[in-house]
């Protein structure tokens, strides 16, 4: 088998325990994209034994929680996510939970403001004590921007003007920036406090609406959604070669999942959810991995059985052939 060049983890990001815990060349990692519950009959979580749940996965050694940006119930889209605003459950998850990363899967930039949500991470960042991820989206129901007061169409060039403007905001001390969409930086400002090793990992989750080339020298890392598994090796291939440097710049993708109850069952798309049992998902896996894949974030929204079930059964039978540590 062909050793894939991956590129080296920069410096900045070796120590960082929640992105060093997440991404690792050559390791695929596993986490949950939240709420930790099964409600496929319904666009509402109850959020029944949450908290349980969430330490649950922290001690079976699971390596992320992700948090998505849902501020409203729109009946076109069906899903409200964890209900709860993500920062303030980060907030929350923070005090429950020991080791696992938490991130954000992904706030939607162009609806926030920039200085706020560098506030929110940094602060978020020193309560997890290194543990966040911060993943930024464009977002993917238009109806939310009227309610905003944002423009829809400009939302490419927001978001490339907001992600860099948040991580100036955390990286620099009295930073000096100018922006056309939002306010201006003078230098006479600081960020307070500020974050555990100096930085924030940034990721873009979706696309976006940016080119790949720019997320790979841009950002930390890369999630979509892809439920198509026969183009990661092209997709792959494309992510590598979009790189400038030869740093490790981590792919994942996150999906609506479904365990079943035979072991053996082989994969099947039922809609927007790809479903398959244990054995079947290993080899599944391993072959992602050996790919260059370095995250899949799991939502089991589409679940029936006892999720606490689903995370033993991964636990005892899948993490072990994937040692992180």
């Amino acid at each position: 088998m062909q050793t894939l060049d991956l590129g080296s983890m920069p410096a900045a990001y070796q120590s960082h325990p929640g992105y060093s815990r997440v991404f690792r060349p050559g390791k695929l990692t596993f986490g949950f994209i939240m709420p930790l519950e099964g409600y496929p009959d319904s666009p509402f979580p109850t959020l029944k034994d949450h908290t349980w749940l969430a330490k649950l996965a922290d001690d079976a050694g699971f390596s992320a929680l992700w948090m998505r940006d849902v501020p409203f119930y729109d009946p076109g889209f069906g899903d409200t996510g964890q209900m709860l605003d993500p920062f303030v459950y980060l907030g929350y998850l923070a005090a429950h939970t020991r080791r696992i990363a938490l991130g954000t899967a992904g706030i939607v930039l162009p609806l926030r403001d920039p200085l706020t949500i560098a506030k929110q991470a940094v602060s978020v960042d020193q309560l997890t004590g290194g543990r966040l991820i911060l993943g930024l989206s464009s977002g993917d129901r238009p109806v939310e921007y009227p309610a905003f007061g944002v423009d829809f169409d400009n939302r490419a060039d927001r978001f490339r003007e907001a992600f860099d403007l948040v991580r100036t905001t955390i990286e620099d001390s009295f930073p000096t920036k100018s922006t056309q969409f939002y306010g201006q930086l003078s230098g006479n400002l600081d960020l307070v406090p500020k974050s555990v090793i100096g930085h924030v990992p940034m990721l873009v989750v979706g696309r976006a609406r940016q080119d790949i080339g720019w997320i790979a020298n841009n950002t930390q890392g890369w999630i979509w959604h892809l439920s198509d598994f026969g183009r990661l090796p092209n997709l792959l291939q494309e992510w590598r070669a979009a790189r400038t440097d030869d740093s490790f710049r981590p792919y994942g993708y996150g999906s609506f999942f479904e365990l079943t109850e035979n072991p053996d069952d082989s994969l099947r798309y039922v809609g927007n959810r790809f479903r398959m049992g244990r054995n079947q998902l290993i080899a599944h896996w391993k072959q992602q991995e050996e790919q260059g894949v370095s995250h899949v974030a799991l939502n089991l929204k589409p679940n029936r059985r006892p999720v606490e079930e689903i995370l033993q059964e991964l636990a005892e039978y899948v993490l072990p052939h994937f040692p992180g540590e």
